[in-house]
């Protein structure tokens, strides 16, 4: 893997990781989870760590950029991706 495909990502993994557990347009997902087992379960817990969320997260994409990461379609989407992240790093730290 080359450090291109590594670095975005490690970008795509903290942009879906953090859209999973903090963003407000995936909250629905975060309620449904937590109505169906409750507040305190472990999945309820599990949707809200970033922690956790980022060991599925990096799985994956680790798997698809092992398989795709030369890709023109991959390394575009992954860029998309990181930039989207580090824009609300960027701004959160500007504001």
């Amino acid at each position: 893997m080359s450090v291109l495909v590594f670095l975005l990502s490690l970008g795509t993994v903290c942009r879906i990781t953090r859209f999973l557990t903090k963003d407000a347009l995936a909250a629905g997902l975060r309620s449904r989870v937590a109505d169906r087992f409750g507040d305190d379960s472990r999945p309820a817990y599990l949707i809200t760590c970033g922690w956790c969320v980022s060991i599925w997260v990096a799985g994956a994409v680790t798997a698809l950029a092992y398989w795709a990461g030369e890709e023109t379609w991959f390394q575009a989407g992954a860029t998309l991706l990181t930039l989207s992240y580090l824009t609300g790093l960027a701004a959160n730290w500007l504001d």
